[in-house]
């Protein structure tokens, strides 16, 4: 990388990650938690839904056969195929994927809200705060798992924050947490830059926004690739918004759009760490969302208590430590509380020993041997 600094570098983050030779071979040693926010479970398990490919319905401004040649297939395992080649190409075939509630698989959330702010907190402290019941409740006074990570010596400076959404900084609380953090509109390339960082950052600054807040998720793909090449760090969220965006817009054209392109940012995060020593045969992912939305040809639109099924979710795991089961069906239900132990427990650390309301691990995609290493001190 050119002498450039990214802004959200942390000190501690220059320190690269090198093969630990007294770690088992293949687990995992390195974690990527990846949010697309508000993508429903329904595009996910069965594809695009017909009666939103025209424009009365689903706010569509192409061509309703250019979509339907793009994204429609009469069966749905051709269809979710054709919207996310990446999380049933790979993902599902190599690691699990949990929340088709057609065939017996039921993801939900706890905080009892269905909006991102509570979501977020559930999935990265391991537990619902009915306090939380407002995107702008200010910081979190919960500790993430991200946070308890980087308090680790094994992980201390190599914890990451990429993300659309300027909230982030409440939600993992930087003032406290002090994570490495690139969210929202700030421009991600300081000090002395490469022509391609100055333009990236010009975007940045130029670019008419939707969304003061939210960022949109092509420009927050290229400062992503390029910190993981330069810094590799161990722990890495990584949070897209616009598959929720578009949703409230109203443009399900865009919401497919916006899906397929976020499939494929996770195929090209995975791709850039495999092809890497550090990270190679030794990464899981998480992939999953903050909330559902609703149903019907109106209600897909929002998400909340108002809109019955915005409380179900999605969640897959690739990764060494993982047996590929792929689809799970009739499965014990799984809750978006258990990805934070989960998470630790991969990296063979006990965090309920210190969070003891956090719920436990999601114990399918959990070697033996990871959930055991987990609860040894």
């Amino acid at each position: 990388m050119a002498a450039a600094s990214l802004l959200f570098l942390s000190a501690g983050a220059s320190a690269m990650a090198q093969n630990d030779a007294s770690k088992p071979a293949g687990k995992t040693r390195n974690l990527v938690l990846i949010v697309a926010d508000g993508l429903r479970w329904q595009e996910i398990f069965t594809g695009a839904d017909a009666t939103l490919l025209n424009s009365k319905d689903g706010g569509v401004w192409d061509k309703p056969e250019d979509l339907r040649k793009e994204f429609w297939r009469e069966e749905p395992v051709e269809r979710r195929a054709a919207l996310f080649p990446f999380l049933w190409g790979t993902v599902a075939k190599r690691g699990q994927i949990f929340g088709n509630q057609n065939k017996g698989s039921v993801g939900r959330v706890t905080n009892g809200m269905a909006f991102s702010y509570p979501g977020y907190n559930e999935m990265l402290t391991g537990f619902p705060d009915g306090k939380i019941d407002s995107n702008e409740f200010g910081t979190n006074p919960n500790m993430t798992v991200f946070e308890w990570l980087n308090k680790d010596p094994e992980f201390h400076g190599q914890v990451a924050v990429f993300a659309t959404w300027s909230t982030f900084r409440d939600i993992f609380n930087q003032q406290r947490s002090h994570l490495a953090m690139q969210v929202g509109w700030d421009e991600p390339y300081h000090g002395t830059v490469t022509p391609r960082e100055e333009m990236l950052n010009q975007l940045y600054r130029e670019t008419i926004q939707l969304d003061s807040e939210d960022v949109y998720d092509s420009f927050l793909q290229p400062p992503l690739l390029d910190f993981v090449k330069a810094r590799h760090p161990r722990v890495l969220f990584v949070g897209y918004g616009e598959t929720d965006n578009w949703a409230h817009s109203g443009r399900y054209d865009l919401v497919l759009r916006s899906a397929h392109e976020f499939d494929r940012y996770v195929q090209q995060l995975w791709e850039t760490m495999q092809a890497r020593p550090e990270y190679r045969d030794q990464t899981t992912f998480v992939i999953t969302t903050d909330h559902g939305r609703g149903s019907g040809l109106v209600e897909w639109k929002d998400h909340g208590v108002d809109q019955k099924g915005s409380e179900n979710i999605w969640i897959a795991v690739l990764g060494p430590d993982t047996e590929p089961l792929g689809e799970r069906t009739r499965t014990n239900p799984v809750t978006q509380a258990q990805i934070a132990a989960t998470l630790a427990t991969l990296l063979r650390k006990n965090y309920r020993s210190d969070v003891p309301p956090a719920a436990p691990p999601i114990e399918d995609v959990l070697t033996k041997h990871a959930a055991t290493a987990a609860q040894q001190p």
